[in-house]
C-alpha cells in the first residue's frame, strides 16, 4: 500500500497542471487491490480535497471566470446524467475506438498547434456563457458516459472554444472537477464506498501534489501545460488500449 503515496501525489501534481489524473490514480487503487466501487469512492474523496486546493490557488491569481464556471458545471450535471443513461444503450467498446482514431490528432494538435498560446478573449458575455453550457454539456456527456481524460478535455475545450488563455482555462477546468467531483464523493460516502483509513492521508498526498503543481503551471504557463496534456494524452491510449488486450 506504500506505493500508492507517491502515486497519488504524481496524480495530483499532473492533474492540476493537466487534467487526467485520475487516470494515474484510480489505476493505482485497483492494483492496490481495492475493490473497483471502493477504488472509485476513496479516489473521488482523496481527489476532491486536491482539486479544491488547486482551484483555489488559480482564483487566488485570478485565473478563475466564475460565470463560465458555473455555466459549465450546470451543463455538465445534464450532459454527465444522459451520458451514464447512454452507457446503458450504446456499447462502451464504440467510444473506445472513436478515441483511439482521434487522440493522436489531438496530441498533434496540441504539439504544432498555436491554439495554446494565451490570448485575448473576443466574445461576448452571453456567447461565452452559451458555450461554456455547450462545453460542460458535452463534456459531462463524456463524463458520465466513458469519464477518463474530461478534465483535459476541459482545458483544451476552454482554449480552443472559449477563447480563454491557458491559465484561465486550467483554473475553469479545476473549478468545475472540483464541483462534480463533491456530488461525486458525496454520493459514494452515502453508500460507504470510501476507505477512510486510506483515502485520509492519501488526500494529503494529492492536496500536496495539486498544490505544487498549481503553482508550477501558473509560474510557467504554455510552456508547462503544453506538454503535460500530450503526456495525459499518451496516458490515456495506453490505458484505453491494456483495457482492450485484458
Amino acid at each position: 500500500m506504500w506505493t500508492l503515496y507517491p502515486l497519488i501525489f504524481l496524480s495530483g501534481f499532473v492533474d492540476s497542471i493537466a487534467g487526467g489524473g485520475g487516470i494515474i490514480s484510480l489505476s493505482a487503487y485497483l492494483a492496490a487491490g481495492l475493490p473497483p466501487h471502493l477504488a472509485l469512492g476513496t479516489n473521488k474523496f482523496s481527489a476532491t480535497l486536491g482539486t479544491g486546493v488547486a482551484a483555489a490557488r488559480f482564483a487566488a491569481k485570478g485565473r478563475i471566470r466564475w460565470d463560465a464556471a458555473l455555466f459549465s458545471f450546470l451543463g455538465a450535471l445534464g450532459g454527465s446524467a444522459l451520458g451514464a443513461r447512454l452507457a446503458l444503450y450504446v456499447p462502451e467498446r464504440v467510444l473506445v475506438y472513436i478515441l483511439l482514431a482521434v487522440l493522436p490528432l489531438i496530441a498533434a494538435l496540441v504539439l504544432r498547434g498555436k491554439r495554446f498560446m494565451p490570448r485575448a478573449t473576443s466574445l461576448t458575455k452571453p456567447h461565452t456563457l452559451v458555450l461554456a453550457s455547450l462545453v460542460g454539456f458535452l463534456l459531462g456527456g463524456y463524463d458520465g458516459f466513458f469519464g477518463p481524460g474530461t478534465g483535459t478535455f476541459l482545458i483544451m475545450a476552454f482554449v480552443a472554444v472559449l477563447r480563454f488563455d491557458v491559465l484561465t482555462a486550467c483554473g475553469n477546468a479545476k473549478a468545475v472537477n472540483f464541483a462534480s467531483n463533491i456530488a461525486a464523493a458525496v454520493t459514494f460516502m452515502a453508500h460507504g464506498r470510501v476507505d477512510y483509513a486510506l483515502g485520509i492521508p492519501l488526500a494529503l498526498c494529492a492536496v500536496l501534489g495539486q498544490f505544487i503543481g498549481a503553482g508550477l503551471a501558473l509560474q510557467k504557463g504554455v510552456k508547462l501545460v503544453r506538454p503535460m496534456i500530450v503526456m495525459v494524452i499518451v496516458l490515456l491510449m495506453a490505458k484505453i488500449l491494456y483495457d482492450l488486450m485484458v
